[in-house]
């Protein structure tokens, strides 16, 4: 108590002063509303310049948990996209509890590891087979096809990426459906050769490459790219297509693992 009181008589002039300034304050701008209403609005402004700040720093931090959420979600719409589905009844009498039963699963899964610049070029996913993955599996991403599955282990996965001298896949030509082989010429990541397409057939610079559906891997239409050149090759009765792909494998981040569940189905019955 003596030393507030020591600290009242010595400092009793600023106190004073201060108590004097705040209350000629107040009566200023309570006696002037022009003034009152700037102070307010700057303060006002001052805040939500604050919280929205606060909001972009947060937001940015927050971005790999959005990001997940989205794939999550993307991956849920992707499976109950109609493609996803095989149609069960067509023309005929049997009954089925519904016209289309489930025929792909999508999983999501995050790259965590991934290469570009070599003949054979794969990819690491942090799934493996505690999460449903299989070898022989297909890979997309949300711009086009990636890759096959190669090996599992309960919590990881390697990818053979299409840039990848040994992998081969059925691709067509979107408008016309005349199919080919699509594989790597191990040069350039961002193109890659369709072969095997008759010279009579009509195409053009532009035109989307998709996925064939000849295979137990991939579903119909999984988008490639698009076409960038061609030429005749040294058959002369074929040409060879040049696709740019769409996907760029440089900024792979996430990815969707599909699973064919008639693919055995299908593989038995072709071996018969």
């Amino acid at each position: 108590m003596r030393n507030l009181i020591r600290i009242l008589i010595r400092y009793h002039f600023a106190i004073l002063f201060l108590i004097l300034e705040v209350f000629s304050l107040t009566i200023y701008f309570n006696s002037n509303q022009n003034h009152k209403n700037k102070i307010l609005n700057s303060s006002h402004a001052i805040v939500a310049e604050f919280y929205s700040l606060s909001s972009s720093v947060f937001q940015y931090f927050n971005l790999s948990k959005v990001n997940y959420q989205l794939n999550e979600e993307n991956t849920r719409l992707k499976s109950e996209l109609k493609n996803s589905y095989h149609k069960n009844s067509v023309n005929i009498l049997e009954i089925y509890d519904s016209l289309y039963s489930k025929k792909y699963i999508y999983r999501t899964a995050k790259v965590i590891n991934n290469s570009i610049n070599k003949q054979h070029n794969y990819i690491t996913l942090n799934k493996g087979s505690r999460q449903g993955v299989k070898p022989e599996m297909a890979v997309v991403s949300t711009t086009g096809i990636v890759g096959i599955v190669n090996e599992v282990s309960p919590n990881y996965a390697t990818v053979i990426s299409i840039l990848n001298t040994k992998l081969n896949i059925s691709a067509k030509i979107k408008r016309n459906n005349y199919f080919g082989r699509l594989n790597w010429g191990g040069n350039d990541y961002m193109h890659v050769l369709l072969n095997e397409i008759p010279n009579h057939v009509e195409k053009q610079i532009g035109d989307t490459i998709v996925t064939s559906g000849f295979s137990t891997i991939f579903p119909e239409g999984i988008l490639i790219g698009t076409i960038s050149n061609f030429n005749n090759d040294k058959k002369g009765n074929f040409y060879e297509i040049e696709v740019q792909l769409s996907t760029d494998f440089k900024n792979l981040a996430y990815v969707y693992i599909v699973e064919n569940l008639f693919k055995n189905e299908q593989i038995k019955l072709e071996k018969r």
